[in-house]
């Protein structure tokens, strides 16, 4: 499920605490944590509710100015039923610390060097781990259309395969683009010595 960061940066504040989805099919369920830019958000509850259900003070609690606005989002989409969603903060993303940690003991780097050689083994496209982080890199906080051009890779590929690496901590997400973390420039820096 996906949020945009000013929603994110709502739920996190406690200023959002629902959010309305129009999905052919259910895509969230009661008591999932989802990883975001600004930590980890529970689901609270789901529900299928209709459009005449939502009122304006449903619709400032999802970060909308009035119901109205967010009915007309909801009626530009697809077909589906409208689910209103209960969300909370629920905790720091554990990634940050992970990321931060640039000591990298020899079991700890031998173990991350055969996670992303592992990554390269069973891709269709063959090595790329490296490869993205050197151009992540060389490029800090480039669009990722522009990242993408640059690896040489489908955008879509690319964001989704970035999302692994910034899962075993290397990288950081930004507005626009991605930088190394700490930890990414520390594995790139032994892999080369």
């Amino acid at each position: 499920m996906l949020f945009k960061q000013k929603h994110l940066e709502g739920i996190k504040a406690g200023t959002i605490s629902v959010a309305f989805r129009k999905w052919k099919k259910l895509t969230a369920n009661a008591g999932s944590l989802i990883k975001t830019s600004v930590g980890v958000i529970k689901i609270i509850s789901v529900k299928d509710i209709s459009l005449n259900e939502i009122t304006d003070t449903e619709a400032k609690k999802a970060g909308f100015a009035t119901a109205q606005a967010l009915i007309n989002l909801l009626e530009s989409q697809k077909e589906g039923l409208i689910y209103k969603i209960e969300v909370a903060f629920d905790s720091e993303d554990p990634r940050i610390e992970l990321r931060e940690n640039v000591t990298l003991e020899e079991e700890e780097f031998e173990t991350l060097k055969a996670t992303l050689e592992n990554l390269d083994k069973f891709s269709k496209v063959g090595k790329w781990t490296t490869k993205t982080l050197q151009v992540i890199q060389e490029n800090p906080k480039m669009k990722a259309a522009d990242l993408a051009v640059k690896a040489k890779k489908e955008k879509e590929w690319l964001k989704l395969n970035i999302r692994k690496l910034k899962g075993l901590g290397l990288t950081i997400s930004h507005e626009p683009g991605y930088t190394l973390s700490p930890r990414g420039e520390e594995y790139l820096r032994l892999i080369s010595q």
